[in-house]
């Protein structure tokens, strides 16, 4: 039976990307924005809703049905304990979900002890290029996939002052280009083509000033014979009116056909053997982030707390892309691949 109350949402987090969730939430019919929590007040103030400093305040004054954790990694563990604690029944996490794999591992045995829900906020696979190449892939138009490029290239990596007016803790990561940005494509290549069997690193640092890696290949190879390549440099760019709209961009090639990702969020076609080229999907016209991927992603939370339907990327099977992630630094950190287990 669906639900037809308003669901009460709370957040914790006032940062940079929060904008893009606040945003998403106030156009929701049926969300009720409670409040904001944020360690500096102010930035909780300027979010528009009832403001506080201290967690357990909020979630005791408001009491909402969904907990939005939209914090860096380090701050995931003790939220989610403190939410739990207060009896808080769903939660949304941003990724990458906690410092570590064994972290997130406790994080989740919590939560099921409570029976509670986390869904992590892994937003690229609902960009609408992305749910586009999905379909065309579902309906078998490019044959049997063989291989799948992804090139990052986000242009925002160089120099002194790289990150600094936008997320300025990237610089002191210790684990930037695949922890922070790679998931995304870790977990978009597992929603189109499934669990990969094995993946091989070759990760590096350019720029100096910061702590971790900002370029290198992750590649990832299925038991189907199917191949992955994540092509990651941040010092670089790609042909885009937007370079934070794709991030880069993208081949999908099969037996029939070949798909392609522009910059510009659109999606063309070609059948094998063929030169003529079909559009899948136009240029993107969505101002704000990633073709409004925050909102579909929180509309498709909100559709499966009232209505029952099915959550994508519960926390419990993000697991897989965590493990993946782990096995990247493994794989780098030994120079050679790592088979992946099996769960």
């Amino acid at each position: 039976m669906t639900d037809t109350r308003k669901v009460k949402v709370a957040c914790v987090g006032a940062g940079y990307f929060s904008q893009f969730h606040y945003e998403s939430w106030s156009r929701m019919a049926d969300v009720d924005l409670l409040a904001s929590c944020d360690l500096e007040l102010e930035k909780a103030k300027a979010t528009g809703v009832s403001a506080y400093t201290d967690l357990s305040e909020m979630l005791t004054a408001c009491e909402p049905d969904i907990l939005d954790v939209i914090l860096p990694p380090t701050g995931h563990v003790e939220t989610i304990k403190t939410a739990l604690s207060h009896g808080i029944k769903w939660l949304i996490c941003q990724k990458p979900f906690c410092p570590s794999l064994e972290q997130a591992e406790e994080l989740i045995a919590m939560a099921d002890a409570e029976n509670a829900t986390i869904i992590i906020h892994e937003n690229f696979r609902f960009q609408p290029w992305f749910r586009a190449i999905k379909s065309v892939l579902d309906r078998g138009g490019i044959g049997t996939p063989l291989q799948a490029t992804f090139r990052l290239r986000p242009g925002d990596g160089q120099g002194p002052n790289a990150y600094l007016d936008r997320q300025p803790y990237f610089q002191k990561m210790p684990k930037l280009l695949v922890h922070e940005t790679g998931v995304h494509y870790i977990d978009t290549f597992r929603f189109m083509f499934g669990a990969p069997s094995s993946v091989y690193a070759d990760l590096r640092k350019i720029n100096p000033v910061i702590a971790g890696e900002d370029a290198g290949h992750v590649l990832l190879n299925y038991e189907n014979g199917m191949s992955t390549l994540i092509d990651g440099n941040r010092c670089l760019d790609h042909a885009a009116d937007n370079l934070r709209r794709t991030m880069g961009e993208a081949l999908i090639e099969g037996t029939e056909g070949t798909l392609t990702l522009a910059g510009d969020g659109s999606v063309s076609l070609r059948a094998f053997g063929q030169q003529e080229i079909q559009v899948v999907r136009p240029a993107d016209t969505w101002d704000g982030f990633g073709g409004d991927c925050v909102h579909a992603l929180q509309s498709h939370v909100i559709s499966g707390f009232l209505s029952g339907t099915p959550i994508e990327n519960v926390a419990q099977e993000y697991l897989e892309v965590l493990r993946t992630e782990k096995a990247v630094y493994a794989s780098n950190e030994a120079g050679k691949k790592i088979m992946l287990d099996k769960k």
